[in-house]
C-alpha cells in the first residue's frame, strides 16, 4: 500500500506551517539555525536516531516543511516549493524526488518498492530533469545529487554523536546547523583565476563540511554513520556523431518537457546557439514561451538578428529585445549585493546583468526560466582530447592538433611539448602549486594539458598563497583525474565548476518565485554528449557540430548553422570605468583583508588602472565574489567566525 507523503497539494506528513519558536536549550551559543532569508530553498536529511534531535529542533526554527522517517523521527526538514517535490511511503520505504522533474507518485512508488536503496537509485537515474533523490528503507537513507553538482550534496559530522552525519543541499545551511567554522584557506582557493582546479575549487569554505563528488551517493545507517559509493562513470565515447545527435535531441526534449509540463507560460533566454536550441525545443513542444534577447553594445554582436530569425520560424514565442542601454553593465552596484548564496560566486560582477532578464520574466508572470548555460562545456568541448587520441589514432590526432593550433594561433612548439607530456595528474597539480604567483598564461598557450593553470592575483597575501599551496600539495598526493584522458577530465572539471553558477542563479531567482533551469547540466544530457566520439564532437573545422546536428528539424535552418557567438567585452570595460566607485567602495573595511587574504592597497591600485577585459579585469572577478559573499552573510547572519588555529587564522 502506498501512503502519500507529499506532492503538489501537500499532505498530513508534509507540514506547511509558521516556523515555531525553539525552546531554550543548553546548546552552544555559537551554533545557530539555517538562514531565514525569505525565499531561500534548502533541505536537511537527518538519520533515524535521537542523537540529532537537538539539531532537528534547531533546523525547524527556519523551516516550513518536514517529512518523518517511518519511526516518526524527522527525516527531511527544510524549505521547498510544492511543485518541486514528489514523495511516497511504501511500508518501511520512503522516497522523495526534489528539484526539476515530472516524476509522478506512481513512478516514485515503483522505485520505492525496488527492494533496496541502490535499486531505487537505479530507477531514479533514468528520470529526466535535475533533482535530488532521497530514499529511505528500514531507517537507512540514500541521498544522491547530480553529476555536475547543480544539485549538490554536502555532509557534516555531528559532534558528540559517535559518527552521526547530517546531509544537505546547501553547505551554508549545514554549517549553520552544525556550528562549522569558516576555513580561511579554503576561502583563499576561491581567489584563483581561472577557478577550475579539481578537486579544490568545488570544495566548501567550511571546516568539517564536505561536498560529495557528483559521481558518488551518500548512504547513512540508522545511527547516521556515513559511507559513499560510486554511482556514475563517464560513458564510453564511442557513438558516431549522427547517432549521438539523435540521442541529444531526445534527451533535450525530455529535459525541457520535464520542466514545462503543466505550465501555461514559461520564459527563456534567446541568444546563442545553445539557448536557441532550448527555446525551439520548448516552442515545438507547445509551451507558450516568452523569449528575451539582450543586445550588446558591440556592433558585431548578432544575437538579436539570429533571435528574430528564430522567432519568425516558430509559433507560440513572444519575443522581447532588451536594448543594450537598458541592461546593467559589469560591476554594477557590486558594493550593495545581498543575495543569499551558499558559496562565493564569480557571477557577483555580472549579477544585475544576469538577473535583469529574469526580473523581467518574473514581472511577466513566468514561473520558469530556461537557459542555455552548460552548452559551451558540452558542445564546444575540450581540444585536449587530442592528447588522448595521439597514441591510438596518431594521424587523426596530429591533423586535429594542427587545426586547433592554426585556428587559435597557438605556439606550435608549446603544443608539441604538451602533446608529448605524459605526467600524471598529481604531478601537474604539484606544478600548479609551484607556479601560483606567476602571471597568467597568455592566450597563445595551447590547451592540451590537464587544465589551464590557475593563478592567485597580485593582491593575495603571502600567507594566503602558502595556504592555497599547502592545500594543493596535500591533495596532489592522492587525487585522481575525473577521466583517464586530458580532454575528458577537462570537460568534467569545467562542468562541475561552472555548474555551480547555475545553482547561484537559481538561488538568486528563488525570492522572485522563478525556477531557473539549465537543462544542459542534466545527467542524461551530459551522458549523451560525452558518449560521442571526441574527434567528431570537438573539431577545429566545425562550430559545435553535435548540437548543430541534433537540432536538425528543430531549429530553423537559417539559424542552425550559425558559427558566431556574442561577447560582452565592451560591457565589462565600460562597466569597470562607470562603476569604479562602487568597486572601490567594496574594499573599504574589506572582510578579505580582515581575514588576512588580500593586500587592500595593492587591490585598490589594481582597480584604478585601465584593465583589459580578457585577463586583467577577469582577475578581479573571484575576489569580488568572495568579498560580496562575506558581506552578504554578515548582513544576514552576523560576523563570520573564522576557524581557531595556533596563529589565530591567516594573517598578513
Amino acid at each position: 500500500m502506498v501512503e502519500r507523503v507529499g506532492g503538489a497539494a501537500g499532505a498530513a506528513h508534509l507540514l506547511d506551517r509558521t516556523p515555531p519558536t525553539v525552546p531554550d536549550r543548553k546548546d552552544p551559543p555559537m551554533v545557530t539555525g539555517p538562514s531565514s532569508t525569505a525565499g531561500a530553498c534548502w533541505f536537511l536529511v537527518f538519520p533515524d536516531t535521537d542523537a540529532v534531535a537537538a539539531l532537528a529542533a534547531r533546523a525547524r526554527s527556519s523551516a516550513t516543511r518536514e517529512i518523518p522517517h517511518a519511526s516518526g523521527r524527522p527525516w527531511l526538514i527544510g524549505r521547498w516549493p510544492d511543485h518541486a517535490l514528489t514523495t511516497v511511503a511504501c511500508g518501511p520505504a520512503r522516497l522523495a524526488v526534489l528539484g526539476q522533474h515530472a516524476v509522478t507518485e506512481k513512478e516514485a512508488a515503483h522505485a520505492a518498492r525496488a527492494g533496496s536503496l541502490e535499486a531505487a537509485d537505479a530507477h531514479a537515474s533514468k528520470w529526466a530533469g535535475s533533482h535530488h533523490l532521497i530514499a529511505g528503507l528500514d531507517g537507512r537513507t540514500l541521498v544522491r545529487g547530480t553529476v555536475t553538482g547543480v544539485r549538490s550534496v554536502f555532509v557534516a559530522q555531528v559532534p558528540g554523536t559517535h559518527g552521526a552525519h547530517l546531509v544537505s543541499d546547501r553547505a551554508d545551511v549545514l554549517a549553520d546547523v552544525a556550528g562549522a567554522d569558516l576555513d580561511e584557506a579554503r576561502l583563499a582557493v576561491h581567489l584563483l583565476s581561472p577557478g577550475i582546479l579539481h578537486p579544490l575549487t568545488t570544495q566548501t569554505v567550511w571546516r568539517g563540511v564536505d561536498v560529495v563528488p557528483g559521481d558518488r551517493r551518500v548512504l547513512l545507517d540508522r545511527d547516521g554513520r556515513l559511507r559513499t559509493s560510486r554511482c556514475w562513470s563517464p560513458p564510453p565515447a564511442e557513438l558516431p556523431l549522427a547517432e549521438g545527435a539523435r540521442l541529444v535531441r531526445e534527451r533535450l526534449a525530455d529535459a525541457v518537457a520535464a520542466r514545462i509540463t503543466g505550465r501555461e507560460l514559461i520564459s527563456a533566454d534567446l541568444g546563442g546557439v545553445d539557448s536557441t536550441a532550448v527555446v525551439a525545443t520548448a516552442a515545438r513542444a507547445g509551451a507558450k514561451t516568452v523569449a528575451y534577447t539582450a543586445a550588446v553594445h558591440d556592433v558585431l554582436g548578432d544575437d538579436v538578428a539570429y533571435a528574430r530569425r528564430t522567432v519568425e520560424a516558430l509559433d507560440a514565442v513572444e519575443h522581447h529585445v532588451v536594448p543594450a542601454t537598458a541592461v546593467p553593465l559589469t560591476f554594477d552596484r557590486v558594493d550593495v549585493l545581498d543575495d543569499d548564496l551558499d558559496t562565493p560566486s564569480l557571477y557577483a560582477v555580472n549579477r544585475h546583468r544576469r538577473m535583469h532578464i529574469i526580473e523581467r520574466a518574473a514581472e511577466r508572470g513566468s514561473p520558469l526560466h530556461l537557459s542555455g548555460m552548460g552548452g559551451d562545456e558540452l558542445f564546444s568541448g575540450a581540444s585536449a582530447h587530442v592528447h588522448g587520441l595521439l597514441p591510438r589514432h596518431p594521424r587523426t590526432a596530429w591533423q586535429l592538433a594542427r587545426g586547433f593550433t592554426s585556428l587559435h594561433r597557438w605556439s606550435r612548439r608549446t603544443a608539441i611539448a604538451q602533446l608529448l607530456d605524459r605526467r600524471p595528474y598529481g604531478s601537474w597539480l604539484a606544478r600548479v602549486a609551484h607556479d601560483l604567483t606567476l602571471p597568467q598564461p597568455p592566450m597563445s598557450v595551447p590547451l592540451f594539458t590537464w587544465g589551464t593553470p590557475p593563478r592567485l592575483p597580485p593582491w593575495a597575501t603571502g600567507p594566503a598563497v602558502e595556504a592555497v599551496r599547502a592545500l594543493i600539495h596535500a591533495q596532489a598526493k592522492d587525487t585522481e583525474p575525473l577521466d583517464l584522458g586530458h580532454g575528458g577530465h577537462r570537460e568534467l572539471a569545467t562542468l562541475r565548476t561552472l555548474a555551480r553558477f547555475a545553482r547561484h542563479v537559481q538561488q538568486m531567482s528563488e525570492p522572485l518565485g522563478v525556477t531557473f533551469a539549465a537543462p544542459y547540466y542534466d545527467d542524461l544530457l551530459v551522458e549523451a554528449a560525452l558518449a560521442v566520439r571526441p574527434q567528431e564532437r570537438v573539431t577545429p573545422w566545425r562550430y559545435k557540430p553535435l548540437i548543430e546536428e541534433a537540432m536538425r528539424g528543430v531549429v530553423p535552418e537559417s539559424v542552425r548553422h550559425r558559427t558566431t557567438k556574442a561577447h560582452a567585452a565592451l560591457e565589462e570595460e565600460t562597466g569597470l570605468r562607470r562603476h569604479r566607485s562602487a568597486l572601490l567602495a567594496l574594499w573599504e573595511d574589506s572582510r578579505l583583508r580582515e581575514l588576512g587574504l588580500v593586500d587592500e592597497a595593492a587591490l585598490r591600485d589594481w582597480c584604478v588602472r585601465p584593465l583589459a577585459a580578457d585577463l586583467e579585469s577577469a582577475l578581479l572577478h573571484p575576489t569580488v565574489g568572495c568579498e560580496v559573499w562575506l558581506r552578504a552573510r554578515e548582513r544576514s547572519r552576523g560576523p563570520l567566525r573564522p576557524a581557531q588555529t595556533d596563529t589565530g587564522g591567516i594573517t598578513a
